[in-house]
């Protein structure tokens, strides 16, 4: 079961940025709060995903055609 929730968590991270920027902002909030919608992941899981560099989740979403992308229209600071 927790492979399928890190692909999920993976593919959320690549196509949503409300999300990725929620998660660059409190990982372990957006964890915590992804975790409590059903979604298990194991401490190894949780420890590479805190150990991975913020910004290549947005690295990442650049190199995905725009039209796979969830855009947030809330404004960013």
């Amino acid at each position: 079961m927790a492979q399928r929730s890190i692909e999920i968590l993976i593919g959320r991270l690549i196509t949503d940025e409300a999300f990725r920027c929620a998660f660059c902002e409190d990982a372990e909030a957006t964890l915590e709060r992804f975790m409590e919608t059903g979604h298990e992941l194991t401490l190894v899981e949780l420890a590479a995903l805190m150990a991975t560099r913020s910004d290549f989740w947005a690295v990442v979403a650049e190199q995905i055609d725009p039209r796979l992308q969830k855009v947030s229209l809330t404004a960013r600071d």
